[in-house]
């Protein structure tokens, strides 16, 4: 059984890279990473990270501006690789355009696709492309693995057969198990020390141009706030980097900082009060690591997190977001809440569970095992 894992984004590769280290373990089984290249270092850092080197990287990072460009230097690059890799089953994750781009070579190519974190929704319209995305992978996959029930119950409504949806938890978790370590000591210990740690990360392309505007109600409770201390990883989106210079400078319990590892990322984010996102993993981490968070949008596709109480969408106006960071700072019976919360996404061995489920279905249909030249 030869399975291919389609990787765009950083956040994808720390989901897919613990279940193809789960797959690599399983005999029979020969799994590989083909890297579009999109996040240039960022993705490398993971890869190494996870000791997995793929088996070829389309480099996109240096020669797309535009998600036109990026899907279509996809679909003219994967076609050659699943030719000569000759895979049984590909893998893509999420609501990347990537993964949608991956998904339909693979359909065009009668290679079956299985979707991992499939069924999420928020049924409404986006101007980027998250949820057309999701939507349209799952119109051509085999196998959707959804993290939560409530993600199989909208597949079910969309008209998904019971038998190809499976409720495995988010393999993100599988990745905290391999990068939270009790023995970490963070580099910004000397910065926060005394003070109640905020993480606060911003990237999504539909943000952009309102992101000083959030930022802005961020740096308000910062100046009322005398004993937080806000760390604040810049995405390497020149955008976000701007702004966040802008916003937080001269603020002397703000720092911006570079993109992190990722095995400081989530040692930080597991020592830190709280964090401020509009992130979708860290939504799912954080709740895994009982951390209350603030969702930065209007609403969010994770609405487990929401019903649970991990997750409090505070929205995306100066003013709601500096209302929303205020309200769980003073509100001592809130935070409490939020940090004892149910985590609704798993029990980190989605990877484990997906790969018995990919093995089975391998031996189910062995016309998919050796694929024709």
């Amino acid at each position: 059984m030869k399975i291919l894992a389609v990787i765009g984004t950083r956040p994808e590769a720390i989901k897919m890279c613990p279940l193809i280290r789960e797959l690599k373990k399983r005999e029979g089984v020969c799994a590989e990473i083909c890297a579009t290249g999109q996040h240039g270092r960022l993705f490398d850092e993971v890869a190494e990270l996870f000791d997995i080197h793929p088996v070829c990287n389309f480099d996109l990072m240096s020669s797309v501006n535009s998600q036109e460009e990026l899907v279509g230097g996809i679909l003219a690059r994967l076609p050659a690789v699943l030719e000569s890799e000759k895979p049984s089953l590909l893998l893509v994750h999420g609501d990347t355009s990537s993964a949608l781009a991956a998904a339909l070579c693979g359909f065009w190519e009668k290679i079956p696709v299985a979707h991992i974190e499939a069924g999420l929704r928020t049924y409404k319209p986006l101007p980027f492309p998250e949820e057309f995305n999701r939507r349209a992978i799952s119109l051509v996959a085999s196998l959707h693995f959804a993290p939560t029930e409530s993600a199989r119950d909208n597949l079910l409504r969309e008209g998904v057969e019971p038998e190809r949806i499976f409720v495995t938890g988010n393999t993100g978790l599988d990745a905290l198990k391999y990068t939270v370590t009790k023995t970490w000591h963070s580099p910004f210990a000397a910065f926060t020390e005394g003070k109640k740690t905020v993480l606060v990360t911003a990237h999504r392309r539909e943000s952009h141009d309102i992101l000083q505007d959030m930022m802005a109600g961020i740096a308000d409770v910062s100046q009322i706030r005398h004993d937080i201390a806000l760390l604040v990883p810049a995405h390497p989106n020149p955008v976000v980097q701007e702004t966040m210079r802008k916003i937080f400078a001269d603020l002397p319990n703000v720092k911006v900082i570079p993109a992190l590892d990722v095995a400081t990322f989530h040692n930080l984010l597991a020592t830190s009060f709280c964090v401020l996102t509009d992130s979708g993993g860290i939504q799912e981490e954080a709740a895994a690591l009982h951390i209350p968070t603030l969702v930065l949008r209007d609403e969010t596709e994770r609405p487990e997190g929401v019903a649970t109480g991990s997750l409090l969408p505070i929205g995306r106006t100066r003013e709601s977001i500096r209302e929303g960071f205020l309200n769980l700072l003073c509100d001592e019976a809130l935070y409490r809440r939020m940090k004892n919360a149910q985590n609704p996404y798993g029990d980190g061995d989605a990877s484990k569970k997906i790969a018995d489920i990919l093995i089975s279905f391998s031996s189910a249909n062995p016309q998919n095992s050796s694929p024709s030249p």
